[in-house]
């Protein structure tokens, strides 16, 4: 017999070349003849004329996909079982499903891990070789009973093929270790043994340090334990030894398994199974299904810990954004009225100049802060929403109040088209009106100068549609749904020049998702421009009568108030006082809890501006102390960063 004979077929399917050579450089070492297929309808030619112990199948090609392709294998009777193993660079649990729908074993995300891909491989190799081997020792027999010892290898081939593709679709399910781990020794029983138990080495937080499985009279019972000390002597030496990082996988008594469950360079358990009741050695055809189901064990195991690790790091990132939003703000209190201070006040020409400077750059900076902190507070869920019945066009009228200084001085022409009707739906308008003002910056920011913005206002039952276009640098096809990503950025250079985080379109998309609405991007591509269109739900039923933000008139105050400022940031508590003064109130200072109640007695203030941060006595306290005291009291204005 020629080695050629020996050797197994595996099929590689993939249309890039250089992906082709990157599986051909792992896979050689398998001594295995390697057929490569650039297209699905190659592939299928093929498998017509060759029988392959495993198929690896990209997902993404052109013509027939990787998914077609495995429905249409599946639908030919010769390679109906024939293990077919998905490599894709999507992770989406609606595309594995999917996988798995059309009998994959596996799917494996790109880029791949060498040992894992040959590992893998290699098992189903294995088990092709073996029935070939029980498929020609059948062959010298007698025809009777060389057909029924073919029926019985093929079923028993394909019953484990069935049992590792329903594993690795189980253990996709889950990314926690906890559940993994119990998912794993459930899979385990009674398919490969009497009893599983699987030891994780590093537990999270709140899980057990083992877990143990057996069958009885109802099915499965799984069972998690704090350690190993409940387990059956048997499993619980041979997983200790495991552990330990003794040799060998298979105890004297062959009734008994111990697989470390490895994956990049660490082991993260022990599987145990365990035959001592029912005296069933292990043979080599399950001693390759166990190492199979380790294999997929590890991984999901793995993805698990690394989903925790992402997690927490998401978390960390969160906290600091906003702790770092929070301590940029205090000292942007200050300088800006310390600006309105110099605004108030006739200054030489030269000074005004560097005061609209220092105005223009740290309006910047406040905005860049604001962005950051409302991302740390979207992305923890921490963002409420004060709705109420509102005019879109009201809303309309505050964004354009906020964004054209920044459009004129780019001197872009801005056309506006609101119905005369009122539009009428359920939000925030402040929210709302930020959502209209980062579309408009966004608009003039990438628009050259001289260009045009168009703004309007509609309705499309059942919803008001919203549209900011300009006449700009337009958005690639492929980034246009990617501009919404955090930190995403179609033109660095420019972003960079004019400030931009990238955060701006994400804070679009997410406080218009949370009015029940959507966004969506449209461009014909760089240099057509773009547009930006929302759509939100309008109200339904009776029209509700909405004040006209438009015509309105804001109340008048009283020429002069006594107003206590209260900040232990001494500059923010004098510069703001400064103001205040200047705008003709009578002014007390207080750096302090105590000396804010102190100095409230004897000042008899109309209203407090009260810092909610301080030291020792908080705001929060003081303002319960003064309404203690007095419900009727002065108006108490919360300040915090």
């Amino acid at each position: 017999m020629s080695d050629d004979d020996e050797r197994a077929n595996i099929l590689i399917v993939d249309d890039l070349p250089e992906k082709v050579l990157v599986y051909r450089s792992i896979l050689e070492d398998l001594g295995q003849n390697l057929v490569i297929a650039g297209s699905g309808e190659e592939a299928l030619r093929l498998v017509l004329r060759h029988e392959f112990a495993v198929i690896l199948l990209d997902v993404q090609m052109p013509g027939i996909d990787g998914f077609e392709t495995a429905g249409l294998i599946r639908k030919r009777r010769r390679s109906a079982h024939t293990p077919i193993i998905f490599i894709t660079a999507f992770a989406d649990e609606m595309r594995q499903a999917e996988g798995y729908a059309q009998g994959a074993v596996d799917y494996i995300l790109t880029p791949v891990v060498p040992e894992v891909l040959r590992a893998k491989v290699r098992v189903f190799v294995d088990l092709f070789r073996m029935a070939q081997q029980v498929r020609r020792q059948a062959e010298e027999r007698i025809a009777l009973a060389e057909e029924r010892t073919k029926r019985s290898a093929a079923e028993e081939a394909n019953r484990r093929l069935s049992f590792l593709a329903g594993a690795a679709a189980v253990l996709g399910q889950s990314l926690d270790v906890a559940v993994t781990a119990r998912d794993v020794a459930r899979l385990a029983v009674p398919f490969l043994a009497d009893a599983a138990a699987i030891a994780l080495r590093e537990p999270p937080h709140g899980a057990g340090g083992a877990t143990l499985a057996r069958a009885d009279g109802r099915g499965v019972r799984v069972e998690d334990l704090r350690d190993t000390g409940p387990l059956p002597a048997g499993l619980r030496n041979a997983l200790s030894h495991a552990l330990s990082g003794s040799s060998g996988s298979r105890s004297e008594s062959e009734l008994i398994l111990a697989l470390p469950l490895r994956a990049r360079g660490r082991t993260l358990a022990v599987l145990g199974l365990s035959r001592e009741e029912s005296g069933r050695e292990f043979g080599p055809v399950d001693l390759a299904t166990a190492e199979a189901l380790a294999s997929r064990a590890a991984i999901a195991l793995d993805n698990a810990r690394l989903h925790r690790e992402v997690q927490h790091a998401d978390r960390q990132k969160n906290e600091f954004l906003s702790m770092l939003a929070h301590e940029l703000r205090n000292p942007l209190a200050p300088i800006r009225n310390a600006v309105e201070v110099m605004r108030l006040r006739q200054v030489p020409p030269e000074l005004a100049w560097v005061r609209d400077v220092i105005d223009r750059q740290i309006r910047q900076l406040t905005r860049l802060v604001d962005d950051l902190l409302d991302v740390s507070r979207i992305t923890r869920g921490k963002i409420e929403l004060r709705t109420e019945p509102i005019d879109l066009g009201a809303v309309v009228t505050h964004a354009l109040e906020a964004s054209r200084p920044f459009v004129e001085a780019k001197g872009h022409r801005l056309a506006v088209a609101v119905p005369r009707e009122p539009v009428h739906v359920i939000g925030d308008p402040a929210r709302l009106a930020q959502v209209l003002t980062n579309l408009l910056n966004n608009a003039a920011k990438y628009t050259e100068e001289g260009g045009q913005i168009w703004l309007t206002l509609r309705t499309e039952a059942p919803e008001a549609i919203l549209s900011v276009r300009d006449t700009g640098i337009g958005i690639p096809p492929d980034m246009l749904k990617a501009v919404f990503d955090l930190f995403i950025q179609v033109e660095q250079a420019i972003d960079r020049a004019q400030g931009g985080l990238g955060v701006g379109l994400t804070l679009v998309k997410r406080l218009v998702e949370l009015h029940g609405g959507r966004v969506e991007a449209r461009s014909a591509g760089p240099g057509t421009g773009s547009e930006f269109v929302i759509g939100l739900p309008m109200m339904q039923g009776a029209a509700v009568r909405i004040a006209d933000f438009r015509d309105g008139q804001m109340a008048t105050a009283p020429a002069s108030l006594r107003v206590l400022v209260v900040d232990d940031n001494v500059d923010a508590a004098e510069s703001l006082g400064k103001l205040l003064e200047l705008e003709g109130h009578e002014v007390r200072r207080a750096h302090d809890g105590p000396t804010a109640l102190a100095t409230a007695d004897v000042f008899r203030p109309d209203v407090i501006v009260l810092d909610l941060g301080m030291p020792g006595m908080d705001g929060f306290e003081v303002a319960r102390r003064i309404r203690d005291r007095d419900e009727g009291g002065p108006l108490l204005v919360a300040l915090t960063g």
